[in-house]
């Protein structure tokens, strides 16, 4: 399938630069799965589009403050990688996380990578955090080991000195009031380098109406990585490979989810995140075997949803608007039809609605 068959055109100012004053102030587009019949409501009156017995699945990501901006201190006297005798390198340095793979060692994108060789020391606000750059791997990525050089942990260093991860489509650079916009108000588990941003529309209120609707909730943790971003370079989808991401599904979230299908109940997944995580939990469960819809614990999802994939758990999907030929918007045409959900965008960018992270929002069911 040809990757510009997911292309659409978006004028730039209907990019969202900056979220609403309130967060359930957004617009939301309702569309009906294999119909081209589409309405244009608002975000706060999602408690009385929804049937009463929904199970609602929210991603409790929690976005990490992952850019950092340091400087060069030349190459550790102690490295096997040293060459010189004396090398003192000064210069600005950006670090941005993206994935922890043990304690207090990251893989992460640096800039300018070209420069910065294995064995690479960067120094952080005033010496309080130091980062060694410890071995280079693939797609420009390097493995930054960090340590702290105060009291504080590397983790509340980094929470201190960090900036938030803004998407390269918002052009300004990040503010404080984004370290709590940025984030959903169901965000507990570290370790997310972008939010989970369908989940960014909701407020206390509207959770209370949902559930005084009669609607049930849980939660389910993917730690959203760079890949989310990663555009698209091949010609056909079946050509990219696609990113994985870690996530968990608790026990308590597999009994909701599985008590859920057996009644004969909604699944309505809280962003493309949610979906990615119970359908690779479901494929997984399928192929390997335990419970008939998916098991609980922590995995990697490895799954590329696209037109003609089957949908095991999720039966509904609240989404923001992705950009033109992502993998995220193919994973929407998979679920929506890819000709009903081009049409839906069409009338999106006609009647300016807000794209995006920050952006207003969609309903397919």
């Amino acid at each position: 399938m040809r990757v510009d068959a997911f292309d659409y055109h978006l004028p730039p100012d209907r990019i969202a630069q900056r979220p609403l004053a309130k967060r359930d102030a957004s617009r939301l587009l309702v569309l009906e799965r294999g119909s081209p019949s589409r309405e244009d409501r608002l975000f706060r009156e999602l408690p009385e589009l929804l049937r009463g017995d929904e199970l609602l699945v929210f991603n409790n990501a929690r976005v990490i403050p992952a850019r950092l901006f340091g400087r060069r201190l030349g190459i550790h006297s102690q490295h096997p990688s040293r060459k010189t005798a004396h090398e003192h390198l000064t210069g600005n340095v950006e670090v941005f996380l993206t994935r922890e793979k043990e304690p207090n060692i990251w893989e992460a994108l640096v800039r300018p990578g070209r420069k910065l060789p294995v064995g690479e020391r960067i120094c952080f606000g005033e010496g309080d955090l130091e980062a060694e750059i410890w071995s280079r791997g693939e797609f420009g990525l390097r493995t930054l080991r960090f340590s702290s050089k105060n009291e504080k942990s590397v983790a509340a260093s980094i929470d201190r000195l960090g900036h938030v991860p803004l998407p390269p489509y918002i052009d300004r650079p990040d503010e404080s009031s984004d370290r709590e916009r940025y984030q959903t108000i169901f965000a507990r588990r570290p370790g997310a380098v972008a939010a989970p941003t369908a989940g960014l529309h909701f407020s206390p209120e509207i959770l209370q109406r949902i559930r005084a609707r009669g609607c049930e909730t849980c939660e389910v943790t993917l730690d959203v990585g760079l890949g989310t971003f990663q555009p698209i370079h091949v010609e056909t989808l079946e050509e990219h490979k696609i990113h994985s991401e870690s996530y968990e599904i608790t026990d308590e979230a597999a009994e909701k989810i599985i008590r859920a299908k057996e009644q004969w109940r909604p699944v309505l997944a809280v962003g493309t995140t949610v979906v990615r995580t119970l359908e690779d939990a479901a494929q997984v469960a399928a192929t390997f075997g335990g419970s008939k819809y998916l098991n609980a614990g922590r995995a990697e999802a490895n799954i590329f949803l696209v037109p003609g994939a089957t949908f095991r758990i999720v039966d509904k999907m609240l989404t923001n608007f992705h950009l033109p030929k992502s993998t995220l918007l193919a994973l929407v045409c998979a679920f929506g039809g890819t000709e009903n959900i081009l049409a839906a965008y069409a009338h999106a960018v006609q009647v300016e609605y807000r794209f995006y992270s920050y952006g207003d929002c969609m309903l397919i069911r």
